[in-house]
């Protein structure tokens, strides 16, 4: 029996009248890379905004290991969040500080406290991790798209976290650039043993990180399954993705 991280049951969210989530149910298992697959505007973004509290889901409940997430405490939501690593859709560097500064940022927020050769060591050790070792003292404004990204990773492995959310990690870059980003993400789950759930609607991306995909549609779950599952299904919707 697998270890459930993320428990999501029946998660509803809306904005005025309009309704992005209705009644969405899902779980992401240990050591497994979840794709979450639709097109825009179908509540993807929106539901991992909801399960670190960005946003206050309406109804349901989200559970992250042993803490609902609606109703956890301000010290239980630091807790949860300490293990859950968020890279967005951007990057979300800061741009008036040095790759060195934006690695360190995290690591201040934390309840150890590291003396500067520690803090050095994991910097240089986290950016060997994603291949980038000779940007440490470069600008945002110095990187390109997919080397931006590559940081925006660092800074979220630097603090260790159990689970990875992926914002649409490929949007933006160049086939190639894509290809190696897919590639970090396997590659990082197989050397820190994260559980990430992977939102995105590049097939490339989704065929090369995929242990299981879920397909949104109309805000409900579509359809779960296997890549090979996906492939092979003769739904027109599900086909308008493959083809």
């Amino acid at each position: 029996m697998k270890n459930v991280l993320i428990d999501i049951k029946d998660v509803t969210k809306s904005f005025g009248t309009q309704d992005i989530l209705k009644g969405v149910t899902l779980q992401l298992f240990e050591n497994e890379n979840l794709v979450i697959l639709g097109k825009s505007g179908t509540g993807k973004s929106v539901l991992i905004k909801c399960i670190v509290n960005l946003l206050q889901l309406d109804s349901g409940c989200i559970k992250v290991e042993d803490y609902e997430i609606a109703n956890s405490s301000d010290e239980d939501l630091i807790e949860v969040r300490k293990k859950i690593g968020f890279l967005f859709q951007g990057a979300a560097l800061y741009d008036s500080m040095t790759v060195r500064e934006n690695l360190t940022f995290p690591l201040t927020r934390l309840d150890k406290k590291f003396s500067n050769e520690e803090i050095t060591q994991k910097i240089e050790k986290v950016l060997e991790d994603v291949s980038l070792p000779e940007a440490i003292d470069k600008m945002p404004s110095e990187l390109s798209g997919g080397m931006k990204k590559r940081i925006g990773l660092a800074r979220t492995l630097i603090v260790n976290p159990k689970i990875l959310l992926y914002d649409e990690p490929t949007t933006g870059l160049d086939p190639i650039t894509s290809d190696e980003i897919s590639q970090l993400i396997n590659e990082t789950k197989n050397k820190f043993k994260t559980s990430s759930i992977i939102i995105t609607h590049d097939i490339k991306c989704v065929q090369t990180v995929a242990d299981r995909i879920i397909m949104l549609k109309d805000g409900v779950v579509y359809k779960e399954g296997t890549l090979s599952e996906f492939e092979n299904d003769d739904d027109s919707y599900i086909q308008s993705f493959f083809n």
